[in-house]
């Protein structure tokens, strides 16, 4: 479990093919100074298992599944990526629950900078769009974020500086694919609903 609130970010230093899938190596000081073997790491808002930890570069294992169902597919060397450790018992929530299990993408349709400010709005498939509400919760590459306003099939969020500086949103453009993972609440009243 994680509270969408980015430590860090890391950078890809190697994708390496292994079966279906890639062994995907980031460099981070701070992940790989403090994770164990094992430890859940969300990482673009995936959870991914930490399988090796070699001085500041730890390294994950992403099935073909992951790589299909995410944007981590399209990493390549130099790409970065938004990092955050599990959430531990006894921690300060200041995002959301956040599982790290991805629900779909989404496409960045429209970006409207103003100065250091920024507004998005994101296309995405209309079954996760109906799982949003205006001021709920949503999590954008492990980013937990408050919806601003939501259609069809669009939704849209208001961006402060410190996250477009923290965070993969301020290098995003038009057409680039992000991670989406919708308020753990709406998916229960969701399934509740449609078995009545």
């Amino acid at each position: 479990m994680f509270t969408g609130l980015v430590e860090t970010q890391g950078k890809v230093v190697a994708l390496k093919p292994e079966g279906p899938g890639v062994r995907l190596s980031l460099e981070s000081p701070l992940i790989a100074g403090s994770a164990a073997l094992g430890d859940s790491i969300a990482v673009n808002g995936c959870c991914l298992t930490v399988v090796s930890i070699a001085e500041n570069v730890v390294d994950f294992e992403a099935g073909e599944e992951t790589l299909k169902r995410t944007n981590l597919g399209q990493l390549e060397d130099g790409s970065v990526v938004n990092l955050e450790r599990s959430l531990q018992l006894g921690d300060r929530l200041g995002g959301h629950l956040v599982t790290g299990h991805i629900d779909t993408t989404a496409t960045l349709a429209e970006r409207n900078d103003d100065g250091e400010w920024c507004t998005m709005w994101f296309e995405v498939p209309q079954e996760y769009a109906r799982q949003m509400a205006s001021k709920g919760s949503v999590a954008i590459d492990g980013i937990s974020l408050t919806l601003v306003d939501v259609t069809d099939i669009r939704f849209s969020v208001a961006l402060i500086p410190h996250t477009l500086d923290a965070t993969t949103l301020g290098g995003r453009k038009q057409g680039d694919t992000v991670n989406i993972e919708t308020d753990l609440l709406a998916k229960y009243v969701q399934r509740q609903l449609e078995t009545k």
